[in-house]
């Protein structure tokens, strides 16, 4: 089968929602062993339980990456990691004037050094057994410029980067490292942000943002999957160091 993961030990960070959710079954459908880690809500539960469905041997672990010594512990107890996905984040919005010095620090802790205390945590395992992939999810934010996404816009500079420095660090190793770089995908995470910054113009607001990619309309969460799928296979082993925007022609047609 192409693209299959049989036989793969995966952690998907944020893989209970949106995007993560549709890597999580989409990776279980092609036969990884999917570790979700996630807040405890009823979706990353309800997803749970779905991918487990699918594929037995998977499981949904309270992990907060902000604190590397719990994401530690799980790693600990999953054992041999194949392939870590750095998906959870939040979203800010203001210019640097607006953006206060603990929103700042808030999406710091969570997007870049939540990312960095998984790939902590992973990695030395991933050395020992002389193989890995790490998938990063970058943002277009992290290529253009994009109004009152200060913060965002620094926390996936960030992300693109770190994928770049680890790639070459660990070239040697066995380990591919790469990012993803979507623009907006509808997701409820899109639909909850709409709906507390923009409470009385919703229908406008996401008709804007849909309009915004070149192509139409905004990115479907497995669409997103199925470009995580490619890198983290055995089909892209020549693939590292590298990010790839997935965007309806948002960085280079719209001009």
């Amino acid at each position: 089968m192409i693209f299959s993961l049989k036989g793969r030990r995966v952690v998907i960070t944020g893989g209970g929602s949106g995007i993560g959710r549709a890597i999580s079954h989409l990776f279980a459908e092609q036969g990884a062993e999917v570790h979700i880690f996630d807040l405890d809500n009823p979706i990353s539960r309800e997803t749970n339980s779905s991918v487990q469905a699918i594929s037995p041997q998977s499981n949904l672990h309270f992990v907060d990456i902000t604190q590397p010594n719990s994401i530690e512990k799980v790693v600990q107890s999953i054992g041999t990691i194949d392939i870590l996905i750095n998906n959870a984040g939040i979203a800010q919005i203001g210019t640097l004037e607006t953006t206060s010095e603990e929103d700042f620090q808030r999406i710091f802790d969570v997007n870049v050094k939540g990312a960095f205390h998984c790939m902590k945590a992973i990695i030395p395992g991933m050395v020992e057994q002389k193989h890995g992939v790490i998938l990063n999810m970058a943002s277009v934010a992290s290529l253009v410029g994009i109004p009152d996404r200060f913060g965002y816009s620094m926390s996936k500079g960030a992300i693109r980067t770190m994928t770049q420095s680890v790639a070459k660090d660990y070239l040697t190793k066995g380990i591919r490292c790469n990012c993803i770089s979507p623009a907006r995908v509808h997701t409820p995470f899109v639909d909850g942000f709409i709906a507390k910054n923009y409470p009385d113009n919703q229908a406008e607001m996401f008709e804007k943002l849909s309009a915004t990619q070149p192509i139409g309309r905004m990115a479907k969460p497995i669409e997103i999957a199925h470009l995580a799928l490619y890198l983290c296979s055995d089909e892209a082993s020549f693939v590292t160091g590298c990010d790839y925007p997935i965007d309806g022609g948002f960085v280079y047609l719209n001009n």
